[in-house]
């Protein structure tokens, strides 16, 4: 990195976190630390919700996935539009209504304080693991690639995020997070029509996405009804409907964000907002990872894209055999150059020759059998090691193809997006444990100063957790993979709660705790099984929490009537 990158980045950097510090500090009680005393527009809480979601790995491995994938991953969406559209008729209005700090409070209101409770320590467990995740995954990636320290990049990501949320709560999470998606919006745009320039001059945007769907990157919708397969219509707009229903309908770092709006409607305007420009800018960012690979078609790429596990093979007996491999690839991708060249020509005579398509494909499948013998080799070197590098590639791309200067942004870009997810995971984490553990148990009543004190002490507590996860998450090696699947895991347990809480009125305290404990028990195993993909675990979990209450419920009232 040049010296410009660095100044770039740590501009960027400072600049959010003095800005949302300065403009929010002083909160004088815990409705205007945790609600930003309702004052939110509707257009911040759409930015902000959206902020949320979009955490560094969107922005690292969502261009690596659509790579190595294509455009399939935009399915895992289809569903979030529809789920905004059921918040805000259902789950908007009863919040507002019952004035509640945080999700799970509704819970007490509607069963009993065990099921509230037994919500929020499921949502502390899953957000609390989340919010590590965020931080250590941009951290490992950047570490490796730029030299820096592991360890003291976790902490400073989460030492930044600490003082402006510790200092300002809700508001300076939503202040802070419109700067944010501002930055992030910025490089991936900049990004984009880089890409565009740097590919030939005949080379067309359409004849681009020409060379992409040649080689099957460009196929969007797969109606197949395989549950294995992880990306479907199908999954996408059933599983991935569950999954948004409940991420923005009962995780509280993303209902924490609408029960700041002024008012219902600017809440419901701000979740509509998300369900309007959520897929485009998912598919915007999976189509940005389309032209690197078409741009990689033009030029070098390595073998394999992260540089931890090159250096692991490079410094092993098979050193020699990853050589000779790299040497293939280089004469593949010489030639897949000329036949990409040439089926440009063919396009820009508007015929899409069929031989030089099968000649491309056949080169592309090659090359994949090269990547995988170079991660055999790598797993030799090192069986411990995470071959998949996937969340390497537009990193890579990015500090070796982009102009000096516009690195830094990037660099801001993702680190920006780190900050924006972990600091509100870091919020509701703290307003949680405040409100539904903390306060809900304490015998004697306290002031308000007292209540604010006692979120900013579980800021700073969690937050310290999750560096601290961040920091021993070396121990494993995939943690890049989990953060949707750890959602999955417990997201559909808790829909399912709060589904019965608001549609099905005769199932009571009783029967929804224990159906709730044998669901989130039997998910535990069906996830070991491996039987599914993650994504149908959300409606796997949230229909057995359902027919197990209706079925305990029924047999309550039964054995009632039977003692009566």
């Amino acid at each position: 990195m040049q010296s410009i990158d660095w100044i770039v980045l740590s501009v960027t950097l400072l600049f959010i976190v003095i800005y949302g510090s300065l403009k929010t500090k002083g909160s004088k009680n815990v409705e205007e630390f945790i609600l930003g005393n309702n004052e939110t527009p509707w257009w911040t809480v759409g930015l902000s919700v959206m902020a949320t979601q979009a955490s560094a790995i969107t922005f690292l491995s969502t261009p690596g996935q659509a790579y190595h994938d294509g455009m399939g991953f935009v399915q895992f969406y289809f569903g979030l539009p529809i789920a905004m559209v059921v918040i805000c008729i259902t789950f908007i209005p009863i919040y507002h209504r019952l004035k509640v700090f945080t999700a799970y409070e509704f819970l007490e209101q509607r069963f009993d304080v065990k099921t509230r409770s037994l919500a929020a320590l499921l949502f502390l467990f899953q957000r609390g693991l989340g919010t590590g995740l965020t931080i250590y995954a941009p951290a490992i990636i950047l570490s490796s690639l730029l030299g820096w320290n592991l360890t003291l990049m976790n902490i400073i990501i989460g030492l930044l995020i600490i003082i402006y949320t510790f200092s300002g709560g809700t508001k300076a999470v939503n202040v802070t997070q419109k700067q944010q998606m501002f930055v992030i919006m910025s490089g991936m745009f900049i990004t984009f029509f880089l890409i565009l320039s740097y590919l030939p001059d005949e080379l067309s945007f359409s004849n681009a996405l020409g060379i992409a769907g040649a080689n099957g990157k460009m196929n969007i919708v797969d109606f197949s009804f395989d549950p294995e397969t992880r990306y479907t219509f199908w999954s996408g707009i059933t599983g991935g409907f569950f999954l948004a229903l409940s991420y923005f309908g009962t995780d509280q770092s993303q209902v924490g964000r609408y029960l700041t709006g002024k008012s219902i409607k600017e809440s419901q305007m701000g979740l509509i907002m998300n369900g309007l420009l959520k897929v485009p800018m998912q598919f915007f960012i999976l189509l940005i990872g389309v032209m690197v690979f078409v741009f990689f078609q033009f030029h070098s790429a390595p073998l394999h894209f992260n540089p931890n596990n090159i250096k692991t093979v490079k410094h092993s007996p098979y050193k020699a055999e990853y050589q000779k491999l790299e040497k293939q690839l280089d004469q593949v991708q010489e030639e897949k150059k000329e036949i990409s060249m040439l089926y440009v020509g063919q396009l820009q005579q508007d015929f899409d020759n069929p031989i030089l398509q099968q000649k491309m494909v056949s080169l592309s499948s090659k090359e994949k059998d090269l990547r995988e013998e170079a991660k055999d080799l790598i797993t030799k070197a090192d069986p411990k090691t995470e071959t998949n590098d996937k969340d390497y590639v537009f990193i890579h791309f990015i500090l070796n193809y982009l102009p000096k200067g516009l690195i830094g942004l990037l660099l801001a870009v993702i680190l920006s997006a780190a900050m924006s997810s972990s600091a509100s995971g870091l919020n509701a984490l703290a307003s949680t444990t405040t409100i539904d553990i903390y306060k809900r148990n304490l015998k004697t009543e306290k002031d308000e100063k007292h209540y604010v004190n006692a979120t900013q002490f579980f800021i700073l507590l969690w937050g310290l957790i999750a560096i601290l996860f961040a920091c021993v998450g070396t121990l494993f090696e995939n943690l890049i993979q989990l953060v949707n699947i750890v959602g999955s895991i417990f997201y559909g347990t808790v829909l399912g709660i709060f589904l019965i809480a608001f549609y099905i009125q005769y199932i009571k305290a009783k029967a929804v705790f224990w159906a709730a404990t044998f669901s989130q028990l039997l998910i535990f195993y069906i996830y070991y099984l491996d039987v599914v993909s993650f994504l149908w675990l959300n409606i796997i979990g949230a229909v057995l929490t359902i027919v197990f209450a209706s079925l305990i419920e029924t047999y309550l009232r039964m054995t009632q009537k039977e003692t009566v």
